[in-house]
């Protein structure tokens, strides 16, 4: 696969959550800038709607609204042309889940807490056919005390909302097979991806040998890396943005070796597919402000509710 891409814009404030919308826009997240964002085919970008905190991970629903993983903000750290996050915002808001309407830019917060447990720094979502949707809880970092978080799964009508898994180390990433019978989350700082069987939407089925909650760890490559955000194409693979080296890694679940794309910023966060038959990855390069294009060796495997070209 040519490693060769397009800058759609280096203007971004710390881009993540990119979808790749009908129109031909994509829709994404500007976490410095607490905003829910759009840049379009014109390479525009313009504001959907003012969120403050951090929006983090994000997703069309089945009525046609973004969800938003908001994290509550972070401290920022700045280094000449980068910019990093760093431990708990000073100003921190509180982590939730919210529904913008990209129509009017209205939003709303649909869930902070969870049997009493407060959110702390939610990051991804996804969801699966029927509706509902599962999130990952990645964590706040507060100087020398970290959060211990979890992954939630949230019914079509909100009526069900729950942790199901629990701990993990920092989830980020979070995708669902093409059958949807297994659930994917990528570790940050360890730089693993599980997979958790489901035995129905938002249960999981199967022991696992540290902890109750099923899983596998999915074949992984060797180094010094950290996972961020993920996608899954249309074979199966998952498509996880590496930090530390800078890229993508694609790891399979059926056994096949890890691929890697190498990409030059450091803090490659995110990637989705679009274009003709989600034959394009766009994928934001967080430190730099970069959305970018490439065209991707497999296609994706297209998200559910959302109508791409």
């Amino acid at each position: 696969m040519s490693e060769e891409y397009r800058v759609i814009t280096d203007q971004l404030q710390f881009p993540e959550g990119p979808i790749a919308m009908p129109d031909g826009s994509i829709i994404l997240v500007e976490i410095a800038r607490g905003t829910l964002s759009r840049v379009s085919e014109s390479e525009d970008i313009s504001v959907i709607a003012e969120l403050g905190g951090g929006p983090n991970g994000a997703a069309i629903g089945p009525d046609g609204h973004c969800y938003v993983c908001n994290n509550g903000g972070f401290n920022w750290v700045e280094r000449p042309g980068r910019l990093f996050p760093g431990s708990q915002a000073d100003d921190y808001s509180g982590g939730r889940i919210e529904r913008v309407n990209l129509e009017t830019g209205e939003s709303e917060v649909l869930i902070r807490e969870v049997d009493g447990e407060p959110l702390r720094g939610p990051n991804d979502i996804v969801f699966d056919r029927t509706g509902g949707f599962w999130f990952t809880d990645h964590g706040k970092d507060r100087g020398r005390e970290r959060d211990r978080t979890g992954v939630f799964y949230a019914s079509a009508d909100l009526a069900d909302v729950r942790e199901v898994i629990f701990p993990l180390e920092a989830p980020n990433g979070i995708g669902l097979s093409p059958d949807e019978t297994e659930l994917y989350v990528a570790e940050t700082p360890t730089g693993r991806l599980w997979g958790f069987p489901l035995e129905s939407p938002g249960v999981i089925n199967g022991p696992r040998k540290d902890r109750p909650d099923g899983g596998r760890v999915i074949h992984g490559r060797m180094g010094y890396f950290m996972f961020d955000s993920l996608a899954v194409d249309s074979e199966g693979g998952v498509a996880v943005a590496t930090l530390i080296d800078g890229g993508i890694t694609t790891l399979s679940p059926h056994g096949h070796d890890p691929k890697f794309v190498s990409l030059p910023d450091r803090i490659t966060t995110n990637i989705c597919f679009g274009g003709e038959n989600l034959a394009t990855a766009y994928i934001t390069m967080s430190s730099t402000g970069q959305l970018i294009s490439m065209p991707w060796d497999v296609p994706g495997h297209p998200l559910n509710f959302l109508n791409t070209r």
